[in-house]
């Protein structure tokens, strides 16, 4: 393939993982034609020093996952945007498979095979899933590196953590919706990508993930984002004949959250939503005029509820 691909690389105070994550970017079997590193205003030093290779895109304020990433795709004019995050090492074939997964012209966003760094024995993400009842289920995670997910395929859209996107239908669609921060953000960007016609494939090429590691320094602890940007993404996208395994998943969620101690910190993720779902009903209809594929096409009817309802799937579908 001859098209131009940049990596994009988000980094909030990463000294810690972006060294060995641009040792990666530096070795991959077929180059990249730019290093990108977009700073959301880190206070650790890690943005600078990064060498005449690299163009620091300083954004100097913690604007979030989203902001940062729409930050890169704008910095370039590359046919191809890889996405990855700061604490994540790519293996040296990643990007030569990655375009060869990103070949056919419809589609947009290629996912990979993410395992953990510290054992890539385990699975961290192998592509996403939506549900009808709001849930993102990441394909494979937690689960062991056994084979079952090493043959290329399609999915619903690719984890942003390390992911290949084809920049004009990104940016076509909108790119990342800034206002969901972090987290979720690269499942509502699928999604507006599939309801335009796009695909999303998966490529079995490596990359580990330590995962977390700028997290623990967001103002809410991540049950919190996910549970707000869900609500998000359900006001904005879904129809409501969907609404009761919506509701479903929603109780179940609360019911979960105070077993488990982290009540207050899920209706905190609940409330900060509030003030953005009247902005994110009134996109719905918008949404709808300008799709190309039915919702109900997109998201199709997998179980929300019972043994194979779980966040994550024991199989590859």
């Amino acid at each position: 393939m001859s098209a131009t691909v940049a990596a994009v690389v988000p980094n909030w105070n990463g000294a810690r993982w972006l060294p060995s994550c641009l040792a990666a970017l530096r070795a991959q079997t077929r180059p990249f034609d730019a290093l990108i590193v977009v700073d959301n205003g880190s206070t650790d030093g890690s943005a600078d020093g990064l060498g005449p290779d690299v163009t620091v895109v300083r954004l100097g304020e913690n604007r979030g996952f989203a902001a940062a990433a729409n930050a890169g795709l704008r910095a370039t004019g590359a046919d191809f945007v890889a996405l990855v995050n700061s604490d994540v090492e790519l293996e040296p074939g990643w990007l030569e498979a990655m375009l060869a997964g990103g070949e056919p012209d419809d589609v947009a966003a290629v996912a990979c095979k993410m395992v953990r760094l510290d054992d890539p024995s385990v699975i961290d993400d192998a592509g996403d899933f939506l549900r009808r009842d709001g849930v993102c289920e990441q394909r494979g995670r937690g689960h062991a590196d056994d084979g079952r997910w090493d043959e290329p395929g399609e999915v619903f859209s690719a984890c942003a953590g390390a992911a290949l996107l084809r920049r004009g239908p990104a940016l076509a669609v909108g790119g990342f919706d800034e206002r969901f921060f972090s987290y979720l953000e690269d499942v509502d960007l699928g999604l507006r990508l599939r309801l335009a016609g796009w695909r999303a494939a998966y490529v079995p090429a490596v990359a580990r993930h330590a995962g977390g590691g700028s997290s623990h320094q967001l103002r809410r602890p991540v049950g919190g984002w996910v549970a707000r940007n869900t609500l998000l993404l359900v006001a904005k996208a879904f129809p409501l004949r969907w609404a009761l395994p919506v509701a479903y998943r929603q109780v179940a969620w609360l019911v979960a959250a105070a077993r488990g101690g982290t009540l207050r910190a899920h209706l905190g993720g609940l409330a900060a939503a509030l003030p953005l779902l009247p902005a994110m009903w009134r996109e719905r209809a918008v949404l709808e005029t300008r799709s190309i594929v039915p919702i109900g096409t997109v998201v199709d009817a997998r179980p929300w509820r019972g043994p194979r309802a779980g966040g994550h799937p024991r199989a590859g579908f």
